[in-house]
């Protein structure tokens, strides 16, 4: 008879590897930002380390993993940061809780749950950007803004129309690129998990597929922004 795999709520990992990969989600976030920045690109990837966290050891270390993330990245590049500690924590949230509802079971719905992180983290978003930062914080998402805000919108809803489809293009490459991420980590990570294991090509054609989405939201983004 076969063994079946421990549930998620037996299942406890190892603290070493606990202790190991929520420094190196850290560190990968920090680059990710780092990379975006000097890039200038429309995304944010700082949430690929939160999400491999999140999906593999749980919700709440992913929250974690997004929180030191910006208190660290407010300290070392810009304070800017630190607000949106709470958007990499609802990320967090909304990947490992939607993983162990069962939106990985397929490519298909673990896409949905990609769009899912990508709207309640614009939803934790707009209040910080319009109420803290005055609805601009230097990032390519305030062209949008203010293209928007030139169409009529008001700024609540510039900056979501802005951030929603930065947000998207990010997630979805973030959630993707983790789990090719996930297809390389030990077995002892990942064996607890009821989430799609693809072929590697279906994996690399899917990852592919998410970057052209982003491209596509970012000349959208683009020509609003010319517009």
């Amino acid at each position: 008879m076969a063994t079946s795999a421990p549930s998620l709520r037996s299942y406890r990992i190892p603290t070493n590897y606990v202790i190991a990969l929520v420094p190196a989600a850290v560190a990968l976030n920090i680059v990710g930002s780092y990379i975006n920045t000097s890039l200038k690109l429309p995304t944010f990837l700082d949430m690929i380390g939160t999400a491999v966290v999140a999906i593999t050891i749980g919700p709440w270390w992913g929250a974690l993993a997004g929180a030191l993330t910006n208190t660290v990245n407010g300290f070392i590049s810009s304070p800017i940061s630190l607000p949106f500690a709470a958007v990499n924590v609802i990320g967090a949230l909304v990947w490992g809780y939607g993983v162990r509802w069962g939106m990985a079971k397929s490519l298909v719905l673990y896409f949905i749950l990609a769009c899912v992180v990508a709207l309640a983290c614009t939803l934790m978003a707009v209040p910080i950007y319009v109420f803290v930062f005055g609805g601009a914080t230097g990032h390519f998402a305030d062209m949008m803004t203010a293209a928007f805000v030139g169409m009529g919108q008001n700024l609540i809803t510039s900056v979501f129309s802005a951030n929603i489809i930065v947000s998207l293009a990010d997630k979805i490459i973030a959630s993707f690129v983790a789990l090719a991420i996930l297809e390389a980590l030990p077995p002892i990570l990942t064996s607890h998990l009821d989430i799609v294991k693809a072929p590697r090509m279906q994996l690399v054609a899917w990852i592919a597929g998410g970057i052209v989405v982003a491209v596509v939201l970012a000349l959208i983004a683009a020509a609003a922004a010319a517009g």
